[in-house]
């Protein structure tokens, strides 16, 4: 099983990433041996998960919402499907 994962940082930012053990790979964030991001910036708390059976899924979706603007990924966070909507409509 693969965990799609956001953490909100000391510095206020997002981080998205994926693992196979949440518990693990937070706890590895909070002490530093993350990386080089989180190493800097380290999380503050788990905001939102989501699960896959496979790594490839997990990393498309992480790239998707790696692009995201910081206001769809609160939306996204706070499951405003809403907002996230709106926000997703094509701007052509």
């Amino acid at each position: 099983m693969w965990y799609l994962y956001i953490t909100e940082n000391q510095n206020g930012a997002y981080y998205t990433g994926i693992t196979t053990c949440l518990e693990r790979r937070f706890k590895e964030h909070r002490q530093g041996k993350g990386g080089r991001y989180t190493r800097h910036n380290r999380p503050e708390q788990l905001l939102y998960t989501e699960t896959f059976s496979s790594r490839y899924q997990a990393e498309l979706r992480e790239l998707q919402i790696k692009r995201w603007s910081r206001v769809k990924k609160k939306a996204l966070i706070e499951r405003d499907f809403e907002i996230l909507q709106q926000l997703s409509i094509s701007r052509d």
